[in-house]
């Protein structure tokens, strides 16, 4: 049950300090529309997803309004469409109509985004998973609410390296065919390694195998609430100690997890559904006081890349996990504290000014809840450069059992140091290069797998 001073304590962040309900994420399973004809398949998910979702928004802002709690974000998470597309090999046209009957229904419906636009090819393809990946161009350039996903490797299967040079090239292509929006289509694009079944956000939101026919995941983001609890903390101890600091975030955690579950239980008992888990991550946005950054600026790191940076990080995510997990048993998806640099103004500031550098950012995100996110690219990269980005990433998350993702936008026709704005929640950052972005083209184009750690046979 909820205590009545801890939903009053978070209650009276709301209006200040920029506490919401970041999303709410209505998981639908599509494998019943499969069919023969792409014509017959694109009506059956467009009717499945428009009579499963007609309730969401509507419900979503009632519940929102009668706790005083923005809901953000109203969004859909359906099951690998690539599964749809294993009758349609080599069919780009059968992958592209999918992918316009799913952003034709959330025009019905009023969602704004859909994820699950995916494939799971971690230790092979299917010629259905092919059609996926090889359509993805098209069809991110063509929609304006679907996202995709890949699954690219797992602590079980190691990582599929020939998927990944595929998959770098496609991002290339997307960019390319997105070139009038600057490349845009590939923010709606993350390659995964150990891909979570129910996590709400995008771009990689997805229902995954195990998951129910239909269930609501919601996703609880306040940045700007840990920001002004640890803001008060200093101003009654400014010598507080950094577990001090760390119990401080737990305790909010705590509260902002209690109030999420509560609004995501109230939604789903009204749409009828199964509620499956709350994700608490604090998943920043542009606006200042609304900023992971931030956070790390108020423990004491003045200039976000110093040393020390990945250890704020790794104190303020395990903070945030244990805080939810008191607070909920239902705690899921990337719980943590998020670091994509164009949806975080602190964060790009850092890499504008030289002193947060692509390879630091990797080193955090040994210890954060997803990877390199939202960060621009030269437009002329190699695809190796940035098979290469996916491959590291990959093998931090294989080899440390955690979930990492790669979302990365070659700019086209952009050098390093240009700015690039994309506007709204999508955010604006100065094009990155690597210290070094060339001299690993052998090592990708050996293809293959990288095999599974060896504390992966732990049975």
């Amino acid at each position: 049950m909820l205590e009545t001073a801890d939903l009053s304590a978070t209650l009276r962040m709301i209006g200040e300090e920029n506490l919401d309900v970041r999303t709410v994420t209505l998981g639908v399973n599509l494998n019943g529309c499969a069919c023969s004809s792409p014509t017959q398949l694109a009506q059956r998910v467009y009717d499945r997803l428009c009579n499963a979702a007609a309730r969401v928004v509507p419900v979503a802002n009632e519940i929102g309004a009668r706790y005083g709690v923005q809901i953000v974000n109203k969004r859909l998470a359906v099951s690998a469409a690539s599964i749809l597309l294993e009758q349609h090999p080599d069919n780009p046209d059968a992958a592209l109509a999918l992918a316009k009957a799913m952003d034709r229904a959330c025009d019905t419906v009023g969602i704004d985004l859909l994820g699950g636009f995916s494939a799971a090819v971690h230790k092979g393809m299917t010629p259905g998973e092919r059609t996926l990946i090889d359509a993805l161009p098209i069809c991110l350039a063509e929609t304006k609410h679907v996202c995709s996903s890949v699954n690219i490797g797992t602590t079980r299967a190691g990582i599929n390296a020939g998927a990944v040079s595929m998959i770098s090239r496609k991002i290339l292509d997307i960019a390319q065919a997105t070139e009038a929006q600057r490349g845009f289509g590939a923010a709606k694009l993350v390659v995964f390694a150990n891909q979570p079944e129910d996590n709400p956000f995008m771009a990689g939101a997805l229902l995954g195998p195990g998951e129910p026919d239909a269930v609501l995941n919601v996703g609880v983001s306040g940045p700007g609430v840990v920001k002004r609890a640890l803001d008060r903390l200093f101003a009654v101890n400014p010598d507080c100690t950094l577990d001090e600091i760390a119990e401080e975030v737990k305790h909010t955690a705590f509260r902002v997890t209690r109030v999420g579950e509560l609004i995501g239980h109230e939604v789903a008992k009204r749409l009828g559904v199964p509620f499956g888990i709350l994700d608490l991550a604090l998943a920043p946005t542009p606006r200042v006081g609304d900023s992971v950054g931030e956070i790390y600026q108020a423990m004491g790191i003045t200039k976000l890349g110093a040393p020390g940076t990945t250890a704020a990080v790794m104190l303020l995510n395990d903070a945030v996990k244990k805080g939810g997990a008191f607070a909920s048993s239902s705690v899921g998806g990337l719980s943590g504290a998020f670091i994509p640099v164009m949806e975080d103004h602190a964060i790009e500031e850092a890499c504008t000014a030289g002193t947060l550098s692509l390879e630091k950012l990797e080193a955090m995100t040994a210890v954060c809840s997803v990877g390199l996110d939202m960060f621009l690219l030269p437009g002329d990269s190699a695809p190796e450069t940035i098979a290469g980005i996916i491959l590291d990433e990959a093998a931090i998350g294989v080899t440390n059992r955690k979930t990492t993702g790669v979302r990365v936008i070659p700019v086209p026709g952009a050098r390093a140091g240009e700015y690039v704005s994309f506007g709204g929640l999508f955010g604006a950052g100065t094009v990155m290069s690597p210290v070094c972005p060339d001299g690993n083209a052998a090592f990708v184009r050996h293809g293959g797998h990288i095999p599974a750690p060896i504390h992966a046979l732990s049975n």
